[in-house]
């Protein structure tokens, strides 16, 4: 009792002092290099069928805005979304990432490719909400050109159980679902902590 107790106080005694142990991320964790490190640029792009921008017109610009705002906060210096946007609008038969990666100097390019995105449950249109977003995440090297890391995105919010569409105006949910999802993706960037995604259950 007495070890358990004082192996329980120094476990507090580091969370005052340290906060408690971050998770690393899983682009650090496969290939050894980091995105936070000093003078490394990042570029971030995102892919959405025509099919899927049917519904949501503006998806791919705003899945890629977001996740950049996610990782400018978290102290990775990315590439103005707008300039990538308008560099996309222009050359809109781009094929690879090291193209947008040439043409802003960036160090990498984090690709996003979306297969499914949706705002409400399974089965149920109108009166549920329940985020889903399906793909992948690459990320280029630009000093090689080489792909060097690749994720699968399967992606639910909440994570737990729907939400009642009549509490929660649709534009408000999708901002809050987009949030999320950036976070997500964001997480396999920078680090964070085992109690981040308590909140997302509902």
């Amino acid at each position: 009792m007495l070890l358990n107790g004082g192996c329980a106080h120094f476990v507090l005694l580091g969370y005052l002092l340290g906060g408690p142990p971050s998770i690393e991320p899983d682009f650090d964790a496969e290939t050894g290099l980091s995105m936070s490190k000093s003078g490394v640029t990042v570029a971030v792009v995102c892919y959405a069928p025509t099919e899927l921008k049917w519904n949501f017109p503006q998806i791919d610009d705003e899945v890629a805005a977001q996740v950049s705002f996610q990782m400018l906060a978290h102290k990775i210096r990315v590439i103005e979304p707008d300039y990538i946007r308008a560099w996309v609008d222009e050359h809109p038969n781009w094929e690879v990432a090291s193209e947008i990666g040439e043409a802003f100097h960036a160090d990498y390019v984090i690709e996003i490719e979306l297969e499914t995105f949706s705002l409400y449950e399974e089965g149920n249109s109108t009166s549920l909400y329940r985020g889903r977003t399906v793909g992948y995440v690459h990320v280029t090297d630009m000093s090689s050109g080489d792909r060097i890391f690749s994720k699968d995105l399967d992606f639910a919010f909440p994570t737990r159980s729907p939400r009642s569409a009549y509490d929660q105006a649709l534009t408000a949910f999708k901002r809050e679902y987009l949030s999320r999802l950036s976070e997500k993706i964001g997480f396999m960037f920078y680090e964070s902590y085992a109690g981040d995604q308590i909140g997302w259950a509902t």
